[in-house]
C-alpha cells in the first residue's frame, strides 16, 4: 500500500502515547457501557501491532469496534485534560483504519 502524508504521522503519536499518563480517574471507569481502561488497551495494542506486521481481517474488524466506541465516549469525556489521552488514541486508530479503507480511483 502506498504511503500518505497521514501515515508518517502515525509512529509520532504512538510514542506521544506512549510516554503519556493513563487519565486520572478512569481506571475502572465505565462511559455508555465502554470500559475505558480495556478500550485504551484494544486500540492500543492493535496500533502497536499495525507498526510492527499490519493488521488481519479480525484486527482490523476490532479496530472498527475500538473507533465506534471511541466516537461514543470522547463526547462524554468532556474537555478536560483527560479529553486528549482518547482523541489522540480515536486520531491514531482512524490512520490506522484508514490504511484499510479502499480509496475512489474515479
Amino acid at each position: 500500500m502506498s504511503e500518505t502524508h497521514q501515515d508518517h504521522r502515525l509512529p509520532q503519536l504512538w510514542e506521544e502515547h506512549l510516554r503519556a499518563p493513563f487519565p486520572a480517574g478512569f481506571r475502572g471507569a465505565d462511559l455508555a457501557g465502554v470500559d475505558l481502561v480495556l478500550l485504551d488497551a484494544h486500540a492500543a495494542g492493535l496500533v502497536q501491532r499495525e507498526l510492527r506486521d499490519g493488521l488481519d481481517e479480525e484486527g482490523v474488524a476490532i479496530l472498527w469496534a475500538c473507533i465506534a466506541d471511541l466516537d461514543k465516549v470522547l463526547p462524554l469525556i468532556g474537555d478536560d485534560g483527560r479529553a486528549s489521552y482518547y482523541a489522540r488514541l480515536r486520531t491514531m486508530t482512524g490512520l490506522t483504519a484508514a490504511r484499510y479503507t479502499p480509496r475512489d480511483t474515479g
